[in-house]
C-alpha cells in the first residue's frame, strides 16, 4: 500500500540471475514502489521480496549534491569497495611502520588489485566518454554542470559500481541518441542482474529478456523483449475477450430458458437447476481496455512554399549583447530551405550543435550571420528540450490554454483540454503536482490548438509513457505539415521522419542511411576522436624532448672524440624512445575499443595495462637519460 492505494496484491514472481528485465506499467501503477522496495527503503505489508544478502545492489541517485569535486573523481566514487580500500590504506600508511602494519598494507594492496584499481581511471573515463562528457569536462567541478548533466553523473556512478543486480529508472531520459546506443551496448555486456523502467521501446528490445508488466495489481512476467511482449499481451486480449463472448452467449442461453419455463410446473426443476448453474458460473473479469490516449495536428491553416530559406546562415550566441562582434558560432555556412511536407529528423553527436540549429529557425537565436526568409503565413509549433520547465506551475491547464486563446468560448477550451486528458476539476488545478508525462502532454496540447505548419520539436518525448508516445507517433505520421525532429526515441524518428541531416564538424549536411547507418557512423566518429586524443597525447610526449634549456654556466668542453660518442648514444635513445613512443600509441588505440572491456578479455585488458605501465617507466627513464646527456652535449 501507498497511503491508502493498494499498488499490489497476491503478487508471485520469480526472476532469475543474470536476467535483463523490463518493468512496465502505466504511471502511478508501482514500478518506482518495486524499485524503493528492492533498494529497502520501503517494505511490503504482507509476504515478502528476497534476494541473496550478499548481492550488491546498484542504482541511480536521484539527487546530486553541489559539490566542487571533479566528475571523474564523483563518478569513482561509485566503486564503494574500492574508495574504502583505498581510506583504509591511507589510514595504514599514516601509521608507525611495524611488520603487522607492513602485512596489512600487503592485504590492502592485494585487494586492491583484485578490485582492478589500476584500470578505475581508463574505466570511468571510458564510461564518461560514452555517456557524452569531453575529456576536459572530466575535471570540472560537479557543481559546475546542470541537472541533467548531475544525472549523466549519477548515471555513470552506478555503472562504476561493480553490482550484482542493478536498477536503472528510465536512465535515457537525460540522454541523447548516441549516448542511449552506447548505453544500449554497455548493457548488453554488464554480467549482473538488470531491472530497468523505461518508456522507449526500441531501447528495451535492444536490452532485456524478460518483460515484467504491473496490471491490475499484479506482476506479470512475459518472456523476450518489448515486441515479444506486445504480441503475447495482444494474443491474451483476444483469447481472453473470446471466452468472455462465450460465457455471455452462456449466460444468455441459460436466463432464456429460466425466463421461458420458470412458471410451468412441469419445467420448475429444470428451470431452478438453471438458476442454480447461472449463479455458479464465474464472472469473468471484464476486458479493462486501457483508455487509449490518441490525439491529431489539425490541418494547418496555410501552407506556404518554401516555409523559410537559411543563406549563409551561422547559428551560434551572441557573448556581449553590447558588442556585436564578441560571437560565439555553433554552426556554420547554413544554407538549406524547408518545403511544406518534409519530415526531417535531425543526427548528430551530444553538442554539435542540434538544439542550437532548432533554436534559430524557431527565431529564439537571430542568425549571427547570414539571412533567414520567412515565408508568409508561416506558423511554428516550437516543443524546446526544457518545455516543460518553461510552464507556470503556479497556474491550471486552462489558464496556460487561455493565454493564447484569449476570445475562445471557455467551454470549447475545456473540451479541447479534455481530449488530451484533463478532465473535471483537473482542468482548473495547478500543474505543479503533475507528473513530467503530463506536463510534457500539456505543452503538446498548446502547441496542436496554434495549428501549425511547421513542426520544431527537440526530444519532445522526455518524460512522456509509452502510451502517450504511440500517441504522439501516430499524430505526427498524421500531421499534414513540416517536421523537424531531435529525438533519442528511436521508435518515432523511423515512423515519423522520412529524411535525416546530420549536424556534424560546424555544418549541416544531408545524410545517406538509416538509424543503422548512423549507428556505424558513430562508432567510426568515437575512433577518429580517441585517435585525435592519442596523438594529442603523442605529441605533448614528444614536446617533452625539445624543451631544453641551455645552462647559464659552461663547464669544460668535450674534445671531439667524448662528443662523437655523446651524440651517438643521444641517438641511440632517440631511436629507443620512438620506439616506446609508438607501442604506447598503439597501447592506447586498443584501450579505446570498447570491447576490451569485455569480462571474457580480462587476461588481454591486463595484459595491456600492464604493458602500458611497464612502457611507461622506461620512457621516464630513457627521456631523463636523454636531458642529461643533451644537457652535457650542449654545456
Amino acid at each position: 500500500m501507498r497511503g491508502t492505494k493498494p499498488l499490489f496484491e497476491g503478487v508471485d514472481l520469480t526472476l532469475n540471475p543474470r536476467e535483463k528485465i523490463g518493468l512496465i506499467g502505466s504511471n502511478g501503477a508501482g514500478k518506482s514502489s518495486l524499485f524503493a522496495m528492492l533498494r529497502n527503503e520501503i517494505h511490503s505489508d504482507q509476504g515478502s521480496l528476497d534476494f541473496p544478502a550478499q548481492w550488491q545492489v546498484a542504482y541511480v541517485a536521484q539527487e546530486t549534491p553541489a559539490l566542487e569535486r571533479s566528475a571523474i573523481d564523483y563518478a569513482i566514487d561509485g566503486d564503494t569497495r574500492l574508495r574504502k580500500l583505498e581510506a583504509r590504506l591511507a589510514e595504514l600508511e599514516s601509521q608507525e611502520a611495524t611488520d603487522e602494519n607492513g602485512n596489512l598494507i600487503a592485504e590492502v594492496y592485494i585487494a586492491l588489485a583484485d578490485a582492478d584499481a589500476y584500470t578505475v581511471q581508463s574505466r570511468a573515463e571510458q564510461l564518461l566518454l560514452g555517456l557524452g562528457f569531453t575529456m576536459a569536462q572530466m575535471t570540472q567541478s560537479v557543481a559546475s554542470f546542470s541537472g541533467g548533466w548531475r544525472m549523466r553523473l549519477n548515471l555513470a556512478q552506478a555503472l562504476m559500481c561493480p553490482s550484482d543486480l542493478l536498477l536503472l529508472d528510465e536512465p535515457t531520459n537525460h540522454l541523447d541518441l548516441d549516448a542511449i546506443i552506447w548505453l544500449e551496448e554497455w548493457l548488453k555486456r554488464y554480467a549482473g542482474t538488470l531491472v530497468i523502467i523505461s518508456h522507449d521501446r526500441d531501447f528495451l528490445d535492444g536490452v532485456v529478456n524478460v518483460i515484467v508488466h504491473i496490471d491490475e495489481r499484479k506482476l506479470k512476467r512475459y518472456g523476450g523483449n518489448y515486441s515479444s511482449f506486445e504480441r503475447q499481451r495482444l494474443a491474451q486480449l483476444e483469447l481472453a475477450q473470446g471466452m468472455i463472448e462465450k460465457q455471455n452467449r452462456q449466460r444468455a442461453h441459460l436466463q432464456s430458458f429460466i425466463d421461458r419455463f420458470k412458471a410451468k410446473a412441469s419445467k420448475a426443476k429444470q428451470a431452478q437447476s438453471r438458476v442454480k448453474a447461472l449463479a455458479r458460473m464465474d464472472e469473468l473479469a471484464p476486458l479493462r481496455a486501457a483508455a487509449e490516449f490518441s490525439f491529431e495536428f489539425k490541418e494547418p491553416l496555410n501552407a506556404p512554399n518554401p516555409l523559410l530559406v537559411l543563406e549563409d546562415v551561422s547559428a551560434g550566441y551572441h557573448l556581449d549583447e553590447y558588442d556585436a562582434s564578441k560571437t560565439k558560432i555553433i554552426v556554420d555556412n547554413i544554407n538549406f530551405s524547408l518545403q511544406i511536407g518534409q519530415r526531417i529528423g535531425l543526427l548528430g553527436v551530444n553538442g554539435a550543435g542540434k538544439s542550437t540549429l532548432i533554436k534559430t529557425i524557431a527565431g529564439e537565436l537571430q542568425p549571427v550571420n547570414g539571412v533567414a526568409h520567412l515565408g508568409k503565413g508561416l506558423t511554428i509549433g516550437y516543443f524546446a528540450q526544457h518545455q516543460v520547465e518553461m510552464l507556470r506551475h503556479d497556474e491550471s491547464p486552462l489558464w496556460h490554454l487561455i493565454k493564447i486563446a484569449p476570445n475562445v468560448r471557455e467551454q470549447e477550451l475545456r473540451n479541447f483540454l479534455g481530449s488530451f486528458n484533463f478532465p473535471g476539476q483537473m482542468v482548473t488545478s495547478s500543474i505543479k503536482p503533475f507528473s513530467g508525462g503530463e506536463k510534457a502532454r500539456l505543452a503538446l496540447a498548446l502547441i496542436v490548438w496554434q495549428r501549425p505548419n511547421l513542426l520544431l520539436l527537440d526530444e519532445p518525448t522526455n518524460h512522456l509513457d509509452l502510451e502517450t508516445r504511440e500517441a504522439l507517433t501516430d499524430a505526427l505520421a498524421q500531421f499534414e505539415g513540416t517536421v523537424v525532429l531531435v529525438s533519442h526515441d528511436r521508435h518515432l524518428l523511423r515512423a515519423t521522419t522520412d529524411e535525416f541531416i546530420i549536424v556534424a564538424n560546424g555544418e549541416v549536411k544531408p545524410f545517406d542511411g538509416d538509424l543503422d547507418d548512423y549507428k556505424d557512423w558513430l562508432l567510426k566518429h568515437k575512433i577518429a576522436t580517441a585517435e585525435a586524443v592519442k596523438n594529442q597525447l603523442a605529441a605533448q610526449v614528444t614536446d617533452k624532448k625539445i624543451v631544453i634549456e641551455t645552462p647559464a654556466a659552461k663547464p669544460a668542453s668535450l674534445n671531439p672524440t667524448q662528443k662523437k660518442a655523446l651524440e651517438t648514444k643521444i641517438s641511440r635513445l632517440d631511436g629507443e624512445i620512438e620506439q616506446f613512443n609508438q607501442e604506447l600509441a598503439a597501447i592506447t588505440a586498443k584501450l579505446a575499443h570498447s570491447d576490451i572491456y569485455d569480462e571474457k578479455r580480462k587476461h588481454d585488458l591486463k595484459t595491456l595495462l600492464n604493458s602500458q605501465t611497464r612502457i611507461q617507466k622506461n620512457l621516464e627513464l630513457l627521456e631523463g637519460e636523454w636531458l642529461q646527456l643533451n644537457e652535457h652535449l650542449d654545456s
